[in-house]
């Protein structure tokens, strides 16, 4: 793809501009890049995080410490913590509800890192996601891989635990979906305020947990034996 003089980047963006597709910092891009888009945007990456660190006044070629971290950047930014951007959801496997299962299960507490939008410092947290299943059940395993896709990307947790929710709707379809998502963010621990002790703590509520006050109550019951609210 890479046949003129025009940076990677600006090419890709007007691709999407063309195709009148969002790119903002938490939407994902992979129907629109392919292998060789990826390896190229990377080496644009790497070129911009060396600019970065020479405008910083880092000797990068006589410093050992920061010797290749260019390269270090571009390679974590592109291929983990921004990797939800620009890599497909993964595979998820369906099974039946055979036994037509109608009460409350939960998973949790599920791990997640992020990444602040406004300041690139990380969110780290967990989440907890309630179900009373539909037609369908999805393997325990992949409400992890689920989450870890949607949060790997320069994010707000507002919006985070929304398009969290948004996709496991889409994947399980169930009578009510709960989303629980509490957080440290180090935009308030590392810079700003550094306030160590704040946490934030966002939800979702969707069909019967929504609806019923006792299908609620019992979900947010249990996640409190999972360590919410600790």
């Amino acid at each position: 793809m890479k046949n003129c003089d025009m940076p990677v980047h600006e090419i890709v963006a007007a691709r999407l501009r063309a195709a009148n597709v969002s790119f903002k910092a938490n939407d994902n891009i992979s129907a629109h890049v392919s292998g060789p888009d990826l390896a190229w945007i990377e080496s644009d990456v790497a070129k911009a995080c060396d600019a970065l660190l020479k405008a910083l006044v880092i000797d990068t070629t006589n410093d050992h410490n920061t010797k290749g971290t260019a390269a270090r950047l571009a390679k974590m930014f592109m291929r983990e913590v921004f990797a939800g951007r620009y890599h497909k959801a993964p595979n998820t496997t369906h099974f039946p509800n055979v036994t037509k299962l109608d009460q409350v299960y939960t998973v949790g507490p599920i791990s997640i890192r992020s990444t602040c939008s406004h300041h690139f410092a990380p969110i780290l947290g967990s989440v907890w996601v309630g179900v009373v299943p539909g037609k369908e059940l999805i393997g325990l395993s992949k409400f992890t891989r689920v989450a870890d896709w949607v949060f790997s990307r320069p994010q707000i947790q507002e919006e985070a635990v929304v398009q969290l929710a948004d996709e496991l709707e889409r994947l399980i379809d169930p009578r009510g979906l709960a989303v629980v998502v509490k957080a440290t963010h180090l935009c308030m621990t590392w810079r700003g305020v550094r306030e160590h002790k704040t946490e934030m703590a966002t939800s979702v509520m969707r069909g019967l947990f929504r609806e019923a006050p006792a299908t609620r109550a019992e979900f947010l019951e249990v996640i409190k034996g999972q360590g919410y609210g600790a």
